[in-house]
């Protein structure tokens, strides 16, 4: 396998399998596109359908990468570059894997709950796999975990992170999330900014309904 180059810069693609932007995912999406643009990175969306329309505040950040084609097209000449980060593959994700790959694959929406497994429509096109552990990721997080396992070089289990948080809004009102988290300097999960307001706001809403 071709080795990517240490230091090489880093692309994130999310391969979107939906027609349309729920404001979950755009939140998300906005909060990966921030942070690869802060890391020095590229974040893209891929397989985007024909009059998708990529938000403003998306559009403006300039890592940022719009892409009809699917990921299989785009890198057609050289899928060792690309690694797909899979629920079910047999090794997991490790800092080495920042010299092997400067591609790595999320197949959205990766915070189904509970999971239908939308990777495997990716892991049919002969991609490289590798694990983020045993707990299902919101697609931010996933993405955020990888990048501070092959660019932060943190160990896979060294990550802060807590699972199933639960969000209280007052004293009467609280919802657990299913998902694992990384977590802060306080020990509170990192999540898109915007978002705890929209789960407060749509409380009463099955998650799924907010991608």
């Amino acid at each position: 396998m071709a080795s990517a180059g240490i230091g090489a810069k880093k692309t994130y693609i999310v391969e979107h399998l939906d027609d349309e932007l729920g404001p979950w995912s755009e939140l998300e999406y906005l909060a990966i596109a921030r942070e690869s643009h802060d890391n020095g990175s590229t974040f893209c969306l891929s397989s985007l359908p024909a009059g998708f329309k990529v938000p403003e505040a998306l559009s403006a950040i300039p890592s940022f990468k719009p892409e009809s084609r699917g990921v299989e097209e785009i890198y057609a000449s050289d899928k060792t570059r690309v690694c797909l980060l899979d629920p079910a593959a047999a090794k997991d994700l490790s800092p080495e894997d920042g010299e092997i790959f400067d591609v790595f694959l999320f197949g959205g929406i990766l915070g189904d709950d509970p999971p239908r497994d939308r990777t495997s429509e990716l892991r049919k096109k002969g991609f490289e796999g590798r694990r983020l552990g045993p707990k299902q990721m919101t697609t931010d997080t996933a993405v955020r975990v990888t990048w501070m396992v092959v660019e932060g070089k943190i160990p896979l289990l060294e990550i802060p992170h807590v699972d199933f948080p639960e969000l209280k809004f007052n004293e009467h009102e609280a919802t657990e999330m299913p998902f694992r988290y990384v977590t802060d300097e306080n020990g509170k999960p990192i999540m898109p900014q915007g978002m705890v307001e929209l789960i407060k706001k749509d409380a009463d809403k099955a998650i799924d309904d907010l991608f």
